[in-house]
């Protein structure tokens, strides 16, 4: 028979593990040296520009085309805080000739730009105990795409 004291111990150490495990570090971030990982994601998101250091999330991001041409969400882990995050989009993207269209800045920060054709908005909210600093959603579409809202029956 199993004593209470080797059970409570066996379930401590199980619920320790998948607490671990949910804290890992999770996505098929490129790998590579930091130039390698750095051309890949310039190739996927053209002239977005992304903090020093960060990472795309391939898992969780979505996608379609490449370059300047691109439409999805990108889901990237950041190595700075989302202060810091927040700062760089806000005084880089314009320099590279995106329209700041708005500008928020708050628990979850959002900011939209335009540039020609396309539309980006970018969430920047804090990461997790264990994970990024914080975590940046880029979602890309073209500015005047033709949106027709559903229709109640």
């Amino acid at each position: 028979m199993i004593k209470l004291h080797t059970l409570k111990l066996s379930a401590s150490a199980i619920f320790l593990s998948a607490l671990l495990g949910a804290c890992a570090s999770s996505g098929d971030s490129p790998t590579g040296t930091p130039e390698e990982v750095q051309e890949l994601q310039s190739q996927l998101l053209g002239d977005m520009l992304l903090p020093q250091g960060a990472r795309l999330n391939g898992t969780d991001s979505i996608i379609i085309g490449r370059g300047n041409e691109w439409v999805g969400r990108a889901v990237v882990n950041a190595v700075q805080g989302a202060t810091d995050v927040y700062a760089f989009f806000q005084s880089e993207y314009p320099k590279n000739g995106w329209t700041t269209v708005t500008a928020v800045k708050a628990k979850t920060s959002i900011l939209v730009f335009t540039k020609a054709d396309r539309t980006a908005t970018i969430e920047v909210m804090d990461g997790s105990l264990g994970g990024p600093k914080s975590i940046i959603i880029i979602t890309s579409s073209p500015k005047n795409a033709n949106v027709i809202a559903p229709t109640r029956k």
